[in-house]
């Protein structure tokens, strides 16, 4: 159904090509699910497939890239959108109506569909993804995870025989994702459909595959079956590391698959849960209560505080209240009852200078935090603004992503290097309460680590940081606390392996294998294997 033929593609002006002599056959009725490191050329690829790169983009491309046996270099990609949908890494971006029902329709007006057809293929879908209950909501007015399931049922009510997927899950509670994941399997199986779908958490998607395509940092590209190819790469889910770590062979791809082969590890001890000491509070919540144009509560009659050197995460499903909180905490959203306290004083009534010393806030769209022409501006800027020596943010960059040419426009970055470029510029000022939306968007599980090791190193240092996010497996590396919301109030509030250990939806996959006892990581399996 896909094939790449000698496919090399290098961005204008770029120092080296983002894909190198790629050769790729995707057989139709396939889930191939795309691996590699951050700014690998992922999104490059997914975006071949129907012309978009190099038709927007730019650049130059040589070989073929051919779909159902139309060249992709011949068609505009208006020629392709009845046999190619794709979902973008930022979905509502591409958002042109007003509703959620009115974008689930509007791929197949395009394609001039009659409208009996689009009627039930819109309650199919609402029913598909559980989007019902949002159908006649502004698209304006719906989460990012929301936002994430709209622009899939935009693509699939057209029924695409193929379907592009860039990150589909990445901003999704764990629930969520495993409705549209079931969603994506069925088409494939169901309905012979071929999928193209990138992920950074393999823990999520690894057992549907079908086949695995891994991108290298020099732009080359390989294929094979999945246990073969997780077998000797780095970018592994933590299932993976649990089986490599016991010497299982072959590597377990499930929990499942897990648990059956975990029988045959030595008797435990669990670790011992830490037990934090007194500290002052950074931030403080007060009866806090807010709605949006006098609806329903987004947040109701919140109290809490957050400590020096504590690292919280803020869970709960799509919708259920986490960024408005954050924005509450940073002052863009004026509580409507109750106070926000950030060392006792308002954050609304702070000083622009003041506010970023106290607190700082990354969106769920780094992108809108960066607005100049290249990467040692943002940085330059951010090193002026915050009164840091210069280098500092650049530093920070480099930190959580790499080596990063400082030339490089921040359009053409990833989106997970969008986001290290956007945590540079906000921690630069060295905030006392770091606030983060979905930090882990875009990031593999070597970046992952190293925005960890600099959110620890901060806590150390004294600032609180409280990070909104769906990425279980984050929390349990990083997390001492854990915050739960549920229709705008928090409904659980505790050390991480009282709240994530038992849960069947917030579980990371090392507590779902082992069973409960305090095991959050693969890293806490290791030490134990050692005192044996």
């Amino acid at each position: 159904m896909i094939r790449f033929d000698s496919v090399t593609f290098t961005y204008p002006d770029a120092d080296r090509p983002a894909l190198s002599d790629v050769h790729l056959h995707v057989p139709e009725g396939e889930l191939a699910l795309v691996i590699g490191p951050t700014g690998s050329g992922k999104t490059t690829l997914l975006r071949t497939i129907n012309g978009l790169v190099p038709r927007f983009s730019g650049g130059t491309l040589a070989g073929t890239v051919t779909v159902g046996g139309r060249d992709t270099s011949r068609l505009p990609v208006r020629e392709m959108s009845d046999l190619v949908g794709y979902v973008a890494q930022d979905p509502a971006a591409g958002f042109v109506t007003a509703t959620v029902e009115e974008e689930l329709a509007y791929t197949m007006e395009q394609l001039g569909l009659d409208s009996q057809t689009m009627r039930r293929r819109v309650e199919e879908i609402l029913d598909l993804l559980g989007l019902a209950p949002l159908r006649g909501r502004p698209l304006k007015s719906i989460s990012g995870g929301e936002a994430q399931r709209v622009a899939l049922g935009a693509v699939l009510t057209s029924h695409p025989r193929v379907t592009v997927l860039d990150e589909p899950t990445s901003a999704l509670d764990p629930t969520a994702a495993e409705e549209v994941l079931a969603a994506i399997t069925r088409i494939v199986h169901d309905l012979g459909t071929t999928v193209v779908l990138a992920e950074h958490r393999l823990e999520r998607v690894i057992q549907y595959a079908d086949s695995v395509i891994r991108l290298h940092p020099d732009g080359r590209a390989g294929a094979g079956a999945p246990a073969a190819m997780m077998a000797d790469t780095a970018i592994v889910p933590p299932v993976v590391r649990l089986g490599r770590l016991a010497g299982w062979n072959p590597l377990p791809l499930s929990v499942r698959d897990a648990r059956r082969r975990a029988v045959d590890l030595p008797p435990l001890e669990p670790p011992a849960p830490a037990a934090p000491g007194p500290a002052r509070a950074v931030a403080e919540v007060r009866d806090v209560s807010f709605s949006y144009g006098g609806g329903d509560a987004a947040l109701s009659d919140l109290t809490f505080s957050l400590h020096e050197g504590e690292a919280v995460a803020l869970m709960g499903r799509n919708g259920a209240g986490k960024t408005t909180l954050l924005w509450a905490l940073q002052g863009g959203r004026k509580p409507d009852r109750g106070r926000v306290l950030i060392q006792d004083a308002e954050p609304s009534t702070l000083s622009p200078a003041e506010a970023l010393r106290r607190v700082a806030l990354v969106p769920q769209n780094p992108g809108d935090l960066l607005y100049l022409e290249s990467v040692a501006e943002e940085c330059a800027a951010a090193d002026r603004a915050a009164g840091a020596r210069p280098g500092a943010c650049h530093r920070l960059v480099e930190e959580i992503l790499g080596p990063t040419d400082p030339r490089a426009h921040p359009s053409d970055l990833s989106e997970g290097q969008r986001l290290g470029l956007a945590l540079g510029i906000q921690l630069a000022a060295r905030p006392r309460l770091i606030l983060l939306d979905e930090p882990t968007r875009g990031l593999d599980y070597a970046a992952k680590e190293r925005l960890g090791g600099v959110l620890a190193r901060l806590a150390t240092e004294g600032a609180s940081i409280l990070v909104a996010t769906h990425d279980v497996e984050f929390v349990a590396e990083f997390a001492h606390r854990v915050l739960v919301m549920a229709d705008g109030e928090i409904v659980a509030d505790g050390s991480t392996p009282d709240i994530v250990v038992a849960s069947p939806t917030f579980a990371p996959q090392v507590a779902k294998i082992l069973g409960p006892g305090g095991w959050l990581t693969v890293s806490d399996v290791a030490r134990a294997l050692e005192a044996v």
